[in-house]
């Protein structure tokens, strides 16, 4: 993953050197693709990166202040030393500017969301033994996006998921490894670090400025 992100950064790089950003109307129809790392913290009374992993996404922004971002992410961690934990992130979110430039230097937002996920805890131990859980998330936090050129940025955000339903948890029973599923419906959660690198492709909407 770390060379597909060199490899990204370089390519995309000599595109934006190359070529401006021509917008066609506002900024609303602005495409973007993108690669991204993550850290997590994966249990919301711990705090500690219990969590890392990679993924992509694209965004289509409707306005100048507003733009919508379609993610996935994939995440290994683990719990106490006793079992591996890997999680399955796919959704979206709202993008809310504090300016409505193109593309200045520095530009902040706030954004929420929501995504379905997947978890599958296996133990180190016995990998035979395993759960797996299914259920849905929100998030919410802020943003900052590092305008390298009108095309490509260098963005970094940070968020809280929180996980609507059951959550997956490890412990040791008569010297074994146990897996379970907590009991009830809760809200469980992590603090999502992401740091990605977003390349404006094309701007889809034919819109004409208004004299």
């Amino acid at each position: 993953m770390r060379y597909f992100l060199i490899i990204f950064l370089l390519f995309f790089s000599l595109l934006s050197s190359a070529q401006g950003l021509k917008l066609k109307g506002n900024q609303g129809g602005l495409f973007s693709l993108g690669v991204r790392s993550s850290v997590s913290v994966f249990d919301h009374d711990k705090f500690g990166i219990n969590g890392v992993g990679y993924g992509g996404q694209c965004r289509l922004q409707l306005a100048n202040r507003l733009n919508t971002e379609w993610f996935a992410d994939y995440m290994r961690g683990n719990i106490s030393g006793l079992a591996n934990r890997t999680d399955y992130h796919v959704g979206w979110s709202v993008m809310y500017y504090f300016t409505d430039k193109t593309a200045p230097v520095v530009k902040p937002y706030i954004v929420a969301g929501h995504c379905f996920d997947k978890t599958v805890l296996v133990d180190n131990s016995d990998r035979s033994n395993r759960i797996t859980k299914n259920s849905s998330a929100i998030q919410a936090g802020a943003g900052i996006h590092f305008n390298l050129s009108e095309r490509m940025d260098i963005t970094f955000l940070a968020q809280y998921m929180f996980h609507l339903g059951q959550d997956v948890h490890a412990h040791i029973e008569n010297d074994m490894v146990m897996l379970h599923k907590k009991k009830g419906t809760g809200i469980e959660g992590h603090l999502l670090l992401n740091i990605g690198i977003n390349y404006k492709i094309a701007d889809l909407w034919h819109n004409k400025k208004k004299k």
